[in-house]
């Protein structure tokens, strides 16, 4: 049997394209494994979807000063003595990178003993782990037509982003019944990244009572970051995260606010669903979000707000304005020509693995 590894962590946006990929790599004929850090998310996320997992040591590297810049290359030296352990232990055909600084001592280690390594990058320009990665990988595939110009000729390849199949197959009622709401008014949907969105939070909580006059929200919020005096408010329902249940909550949804990570706008496109993009500023971040966001406005898909203009009165007048011009974006969405991310990465899998 045709093994390959699947790495990435830190984010969900590291991991759920992988998980994305692994109905169709198993109908390949491929055992998958995942190796990811000792205890990050994406050790849970993937556990749960039945991979069997290996952790390793993981340190980020920091363009800033920080104590831990001191330390973390000794955890990154660890992690790579741990990865070329396990690919020797495994033998893999071929190694899958979703990014995450976890993935650095795999795809480096792999491309040490000579096994092909296919990398994807969500962003509009490649991240510092991305970059440290390209020499070493086969190919290079990427979300953006713009991306390609920053990638190596003759590695890049545009596919577009793996979406989950079951993302596609949600049901509306269910998702109403699952968050307590009704049809009378239509349902806003509020993610803020896996991790949840302090500003995203707050403004949705500050401006609550004047939403809830004309439509429903459900609210996911990151672990920690629920609100318990807002428990049980009429028309309103939060979850620090959702899994299962979210192709449902999509479904139930009729606009979606969202931070702009490249994975979670693809998966908005997919869906065809009006949006508010509300980016990272470029001073939380290295500004890739803010990217995303523009690509996406310019193409007709979102209407963004970024972080330095979100006030009440701006907040308010774009969710009311999306809704009132819904149909446009759908329309926008629609004529996009999205690639088949799936059946595309499968195919580099399949032309790149080592023949055994």
């Amino acid at each position: 049997m045709k093994t390959i590894i699947l790495t990435g962590g830190g984010t969900a946006g590291h991991v759920t394209p992988n998980l994305a990929l692994i109905p169709s790599l198993r109908a390949h004929g491929y055992d998958i494994r995942y190796i990811g850090s000792y205890n990050g998310m994406e050790k849970r996320l993937v556990t749960q979807a039945g991979i069997p997992y290996d952790g390793i040591s993981s340190g980020k590297l920091r363009r800033y000063f920080s104590v831990k810049n001191f330390t973390d290359p000794f955890r990154v030296l660890k992690g790579c003595a741990e990865a070329r352990h396990l690919l020797k232990k495994y033998q893999p055909n071929i190694v899958f990178s979703k990014g995450g600084f976890v993935a650095v001592p795999v795809v480096l280690e792999a491309h040490r003993l000579g096994i092909p390594v296919i990398i994807h990058e969500s962003d509009m320009t490649p991240g510092l782990a991305n970059k440290i990665c390209i020499p070493s990988a086969t190919k290079v595939c990427c979300n953006f037509p713009e991306t390609m110009k920053y990638l190596p000729e003759g590695k890049a390849v545009l596919t577009g982003s793996p979406i989950r199949e079951e993302l596609l197959t949600g049901d509306r009622k269910t998702g109403l019944a699952y968050a307590h709401m009704t049809e009378d008014k239509p349902v806003i949907l509020v993610i803020g990244g896996s991790l949840g969105s302090v500003t995203v939070n707050s403004e949705v909580r500050k401006v609550l009572p004047k939403l809830l006059e004309k439509y429903q929200i459900i609210h996911i919020c990151g672990k920690g970051n629920l609100d318990e005096s807002l428990i049980g408010t009429p028309g309103y329902a939060e979850y620090e995260y959702v899994d299962k249940p979210l192709r449902h909550l999509f479904a139930a949804a009729d606009l979606i606010i969202s931070r702009a990570g490249a994975n979670s706008i693809c998966e908005i496109l997919a869906l065809r669903k009006p949006n508010i993009l509300i980016p990272l500023s470029a001073a939380a971040s290295r500004g890739d979000q803010i990217l995303n966001a523009n690509s996406f406005a310019a193409q007709g898909y979102s209407r963004v707000i970024e972080e330095e203009n979100l006030t009440d009165e701006a907040f308010l007048d774009a969710v009311n304005d999306t809704w009132e011009n819904r149909q446009k974006y759908i329309d926008a969405m629609a004529k996009s020509h999205q690639a088949n991310a799936v059946d595309a990465i499968t195919g580099l899998v399949e032309e790149y693995a080592r023949k055994d």
